[in-house]
């Protein structure tokens, strides 16, 4: 699996993260370090929380984790919530078990961005923060946001993107990292909600995740790909992971899930690379 690093601190991430919003909010604690101890062993080296998952659970799960592993060379990133005008860190810090929060993200945008500067610069000199993030943001904020940042987190998969081509050239040109998460659209793109959401999903849980994904352009591109997966023999599942993996300018896409099973079909993706059939699916 390819790996490379985010400057200026030089994190080291995986085409493939570990998104662990799952943890402690779908998956108990044994359950969630088994995925841990499992997307390790398979090269995973970017685990992706944040304060507001599961209330801090994940965190918490995530920084257990880590005292009982000891892992190296990896990267820990987790996300905070507005307003940024008074920022602290402590309780993520507390959670994770760390020092140093390697990177964070402002998890959406807010007015209170631009005017952040200083705080966020006080993070990063007192080395307390290694590198910033957004993650939720379009091109023009983070055009506002100022140079300190260089990762930007969108969703971006086969029904929904929030990764637009003029981003992609900003960040190519600037050396910002782009990170994805929700290659199957929290679910969406199965197909396994066509006759309604499932107990205990994504969508059942979160219900604001439905108006991201039930409407009638994410319905045809979800209908293209049922085309194409009855066509090849290829599973909605293992189209759509694929496509994901093989975006251009992506450094890493975020997989979620409960078991170690479900990490091994984002593995399964990157086996299958055909431009033309990605270009199919994206039609």
């Amino acid at each position: 699996m390819n790996l490379t690093t985010i400057t200026p601190a030089a994190l080291p991430v995986s085409l493939i993260g570990l998104g662990c919003v799952t943890l402690g909010r779908e998956i108990d604690e044994p359950a969630s370090f088994a995925l841990l101890d499992h997307a390790l062993a398979r090269g995973v080296r970017l685990f992706d929380t944040a304060s507001a998952y599961g209330g801090g659970a994940s965190e918490s799960i995530l920084g257990r984790w880590l005292a009982s592993r000891r892992p190296s060379g990896i990267t820990i990133a987790t996300k905070i919530l507005p307003p940024y005008d008074r920022i602290d860190i402590r309780a993520s810090l507390e959670r994770l078990g760390v020092d140093q929060i390697d990177l964070l993200y402002l998890h959406q945008w807010h007015d209170s961005v631009p005017a952040a500067g200083p705080v966020l610069d006080e993070l990063l000199h007192s080395g307390r923060v290694r590198a910033l993030g957004l993650s939720n943001v379009t091109l023009e904020h983070l055009q506002a946001a100022g140079p300190r940042f260089s990762v930007v987190q969108n969703n971006h998969n086969l029904a929904v993107s929030d990764v637009s081509d003029a981003l992609r050239e900003h960040c190519a040109a600037r050396g910002v990292a782009i990170v994805t998460y929700s290659p199957l659209g929290a679910g969406f793109l199965t197909g396994k909600h066509q006759q309604g959401v499932q107990s205990g999903s994504r969508f059942d849980l979160v219900p604001a995740h439905q108006d991201v994904y039930f409407h009638s352009d994410s319905y045809r591109r979800l209908a293209t790909l049922e085309a194409v997966s009855a066509r090849t023999g290829h599973s909605q599942a293992h189209l759509a992971l694929a496509w994901a993996l093989h975006q251009p300018g992506i450094a890493s896409v975020l997989v979620g899930g409960r078991t170690p099973a479900h990490l091994d079909q984002a593995f399964a993706g990157l086996d299958l690379d055909d431009p033309a059939l990605f270009a199919e699916l994206s039609a």
